[in-house]
């Protein structure tokens, strides 16, 4: 892996939350995985044993990548030794993502969630 110096003049970030990265400079291997429960009911009920993730496919199903098929030529020419970036204003990071600045290897992010509402029955 070629690297470079990773150069950040201001960094301003005012939230990192749920398996999320910063990453200033190279690293190898990055591997963010998170995985929620969103419930919101119109009534204040809890039953103990709730959330369960293997109960839904939505966490237990394989994600379907396409394989690539078309070939390609590329090259790079890194003429300057380093990243420079001058200036950096996040508001916020969340759900297994990341701000990297620097070289990657190998990255895999994912996030899985499930949303769930729970309404009264409607009165007649």
């Amino acid at each position: 892996m070629f690297q470079r110096s990773s150069i950040v003049d201001a960094i301003k970030v005012r939230s990192v939350s749920i398996a999320s990265t910063v990453q200033l400079g190279d690293s190898r291997i990055i591997n963010g995985f998170s995985r929620a429960l969103a419930v919101q009911r119109e009534a204040e009920m809890f039953f103990g044993k709730e959330g369960n993730f293997s109960s839904y496919p939505v966490f237990t199903e394989p994600i379907p990548f396409q394989p690539l098929t078309e070939s390609f030529n590329y090259s790079t020419h890194h003429f300057n030794p380093s990243i420079k970036v001058q200036n950096i204003d996040i508001t916020g990071i969340s759900s297994s993502s990341i701000l990297h600045v620097g070289n990657s290897e190998h990255i895999s992010m994912e996030a899985r969630v499930k949303h769930i509402r729970q309404l009264l029955p409607e009165e007649e």
